[in-house]
């Protein structure tokens, strides 16, 4: 679908799921879109906000929940134009060290993310189909492209957990399946694998990390959003089945 649009008003008019939209990212990601014009849905699970965008509350391994956000969309605005991937769900023993995670943990964790992108992706495609085109954005994270650099845990309580690292790594080769599975269709699907997300990490972390970065080190989420309007506008048609590293260097 194409529209014009001024610098400022780059998703004008434009419908925009943002799935974990009351998130660390998903937050400024919907700040982004209403800036720049667009209509920012807020889909998270258990949803307490008085956020003046529209929000639905969603689980993303029901397919009940999923297909009422989308109908709840649907009936607000007539058309969903894209989604953005930013939810991380998880359970409560997330995040141990490699040999303390149980099998059991290890699978309902993957389950609990990638299972559910799939399933938002898979439900969201079909509605795109009908419609005649759609844009999916997931986010991923540069631990899926590279492998952990373990050192900057030192001194800090903090892991970098195997089930991260797995989950955004499939999920880089999820999203590239569904962008060629898609093709002919008029729906791009593309990923943004962030660096570090400052969220008040130990002062040992930062210091590491950023000697680590070319210019600034770890990043605000805004430094991520721009990137996600760019893809969610039409300036990136073809734009199709890629990661793009938004990391300040630190995977170079």
């Amino acid at each position: 679908m194409s529209r014009s649009a001024s610098p400022s008003q780059l998703l004008d008019g434009k419908v925009v799921i943002v799935i974990g939209g009351s998130g660390l990212l998903g937050r400024d990601f919907v700040r982004g879109i209403a800036e720049h014009g667009g209509h920012p849905v807020v889909a998270d699970l258990n949803i307490q906000s008085d956020s003046k965008h529209f929000t639905v509350n969603v689980d993303i391994n029901s397919k009940e929940s999923v297909s009422q956000l989308i109908e709840a969309v649907h009936h607000r605005y007539g058309r969903i134009d894209a989604v953005v991937n930013s939810a991380y769900p998880r359970n409560a023993n997330y995040g141990k060290a490699f040999f303390e995670v149980t099998h059991e943990d290890f699978c309902e964790n993957v389950s609990l993310n990638l299972g559910g992108v799939f399933l938002v992706c898979q439900k969201l495609a079909e509605y795109f189909k009908n419609q005649g085109y759609g844009n999916i954005v997931n986010i991923a994270s540069i631990y899926g492209v590279i492998t952990p650099k373990f050192d900057l845990y030192k001194d800090t309580s903090m892991t970098m957990p195997i089930e991260y690292a797995s989950i955004k790594s499939a999920l880089i080769h999820l999203t590239k399946y569904i962008a060629k599975y898609l093709s002919q269709l008029n729906i791009r699907a593309n990923l943004i694998s962030p660096g570090g997300i400052l969220d008040q990490q130990p002062q040992a972390f930062i210091n590491a990390y950023n000697k680590l970065c070319f210019n600034n080190g770890l990043m605000a989420p805004s430094d991520v959003t721009g990137t996600l309007i760019f893809l969610l506008s039409d300036m990136a048609p073809y734009i199709n089945g890629q990661n793009i590293i938004v990391d300040d260097g630190i995977t170079v």
